[in-house]
């Protein structure tokens, strides 16, 4: 992990990884909550994560560098609506319609048939890696590398709200009508993102998710 300074009063973590990024978005959030850390925004991303609104970066940035966060464990549900140190909320569950237009070029990319597919989503305990694209907009980890597929080749002028799909390593949920290139795999009726909610986004970082199959 390197430390880089942002402006004057923000700072930069470059991660090796995904769970190396869960690892440190977990400890900055707890070291936050526990009083160690002033920061506005804790805001990760595929591969780093940002402190920003940090009233000395040079002390955060001596301070961080000392601390050795525990490893990124698996997204397991945690008790309650959110731990007291509020470093992983409770477990989402999505409730998924599986009839989306791209299964079986999913299945095809699998080696596996279309039901295999479904079982394979339902059974993979997600965890939300950083929100972006769009408000709302979650980038779910937990998929194995090999399932990895590529995005459409073209993408569509619009994706209905609701859309659960995969790209790349990701699964994703749109949370609002948008043109989008990702693999469409199901729908879901939950609502992701409401402004006069608080807060608006229901999925944020660090979030465990269970992509259900409705009955």
């Amino acid at each position: 992990m390197r430390i880089r300074p942002v402006g004057a009063h923000a700072l930069l973590l470059d991660c090796d990884d995904p769970d190396q990024v869960e690892a440190w978005r977990a400890e900055l959030t707890r070291r936050r909550a526990a009083g160690e850390l002033t920061a506005v925004e804790i805001v990760p991303a595929a591969r780093t994560v940002l402190l920003d609104g940090v009233p000395d970066p040079d002390r955060a940035a001596a301070l961080v560098a000392h601390w050795t966060p525990p490893p990124a464990g698996p997204a397991t549900p945690a008790t309650g609506t959110r731990p007291a140190d509020g470093t992983t909320p409770a477990e989402v569950e999505v409730p998924v319609t599986y009839d989306g237009v791209d299964l079986p070029v999913v299945a095809g990319h699998w080696g596996v048939d279309v039901p295999e597919v479904v079982a394979r989503l339902t059974g993979t305990p997600f965890r939300v890696a950083f929100c972006g694209f769009a408000p709302g907009f979650a980038y779910l980890t937990g998929l194995p590398p090999q399932w990895a597929v590529p995005r459409l080749a073209t993408p569509r002028p619009r994706v209905p709200a609701g859309s659960v799909a995969l790209a790349g390593p990701y699964a994703g949920i749109y949370p609002g009508a948008s043109p989008g290139g990702w693999l469409l795999v199901g729908r879901t009726a939950l609502t992701l993102f409401d402004v006069a909610a608080d807060p608006p986004a229901r999925l944020a970082p660090g979030t465990p998710v269970r992509l259900a199959a409705t009955t």
